[in-house]
């Protein structure tokens, strides 16, 4: 047992090793002074954010790009209370969702599709924030670059709580996977929440044709069918100017329900190398977990699980940290008991995805 677990963790360090390395390979990108010119459709579908919309939408005011380059189309899911819009400077429009799938997100994305009059989309969530640079990052990276998709970073604006700082690390390795997976030309994840493409390319890809009996995955389905036919064409934006901020969950059962949300459609990737990587870090945590009830019942001594548990704190650390580094430039919070408690957060969420059903905005979904 002892070697078949450190095998594992073996397998799992060269594979946050290649990530580490494939971060660095991204190069941070940093806006010039180029005269901005591409048209951006901001997409916001959302569903009962009455009191986050307001601050999403100022957050679009404050941006310091041209407003007659950009629209904003906010695609209502069956609010119970509808928003009203007014009073702002750019174009901003609202439509009701037409549901034709099991995937609410992804029809308001193609409902909202039959009224972009741009170039190019950009999708966000209704609890985010955007930097007043977003745009603009966006566009000159468009000009100095042959892309017709881009993904870019998020993170979380967190208050000083536990739950907060744990949900940082989680969605810090999640991004610092992202990046690294770019930088190896294996990209296969994303998020929806900072998400930019050709209006062309989503057409020419027949949108979510395919993937729309999945609830969620309406950012990576799309990303690896893009990459699939246009491999050189997708990249990934590193930049400090066109990172979005958004809330963290609430409470642990919602969160529970979020990443179940997020894990349910791993089985259902195209990409080889997403399903491996998924694979190979469920069982990098799961080892952890054998290896401390196998402490627990002294079957393992001490200095062993030890050694093992450094190990693959170590690894995880170097990724977290760099990636941390460049969302945030603050230190991690929380980061022991956070990595002690996430393999079991982790691989329940894990093993819960794949026979579990999950609740979001007030909806049932099955697997």
């Amino acid at each position: 047992m002892i070697l078949e677990l450190f095998f594992i963790l073996a397998i799992y360090s060269i594979s946050i090793a290649l990530l580490i390395y494939g971060f660095f390979r991204i190069k941070k990108y940093k806006k010039t002074d180029l005269e901005p010119k591409t048209t951006f459709t901001i997409i916001v579908p959302f569903r009962n954010e009455k009191e986050n919309l307001p601050i999403l939408l100022e957050s679009f005011s404050n941006l310091n790009y041209p407003k007659n380059l950009f629209d904003v189309i906010l695609v209502d899911d069956s609010s119970k209370e509808k928003f009203q819009v007014s009073g702002f400077k750019f174009q901003v429009s609202q439509v009701d969702n037409i549901r034709a799938s099991k995937s609410p997100k992804k029809d308001a994305i193609t409902t909202a599709m039959q009224h972009v009059r741009t170039d190019w989309v950009i999708t966000t969530d209704a609890d985010c924030i955007v930097p007043e640079s977003w745009l603009l990052t966006f566009d000159h990276y468009i000009q100095e670059n042959r892309v017709s998709m881009l993904a870019g970073a998020v993170t979380y604006k967190c208050e000083n709580s536990f739950l907060d700082h744990f949900q940082q690390l989680d969605l810090t390795s999640l991004q610092g996977a992202t990046i690294g997976s770019f930088g190896l030309n294996k990209g296969f994840m994303c998020n929806g929440a900072n998400f930019a493409y050709k209006k062309a390319l989503f057409e020419s890809l027949n949108g979510f044709k395919g993937n729309d009996k999945i609830a969620s995955g309406d950012d990576v389905f799309l990303l690896q069918k893009a990459i699939e036919k246009f491999p050189k064409e997708v990249h990934y934006l590193k930049a400090d100017g066109a990172i979005v901020t958004t809330k963290p969950t609430e409470n642990w059962k919602v969160l529970f329900h979020q990443r179940v949300r997020w894990a349910a459609k791993t089985s259902s990737y195209k990409s080889t190398f997403g399903k491996f990587l998924g694979l190979i870090v469920f069982f990098g945590n799961l080892s952890f977990i054998i290896g401390f009830f196998l402490l627990l019942f002294g079957i393992w001594s001490y200095p062993i699980f030890v050694i093992f548990a450094f190990s693959k704190f170590a690894i995880d650390f170097v990724l977290l940290s760099i990636t941390n580094q460049f969302l945030t430039k603050t230190r991690i919070k929380s980061l022991l008991l956070s990595s002690l408690l996430y393999p079991f957060f982790s691989s329940a969420v894990a093993l819960y995805s794949l026979f579990g059903s999950y609740e979001w905005k007030d909806r049932q979904f099955k697997k």
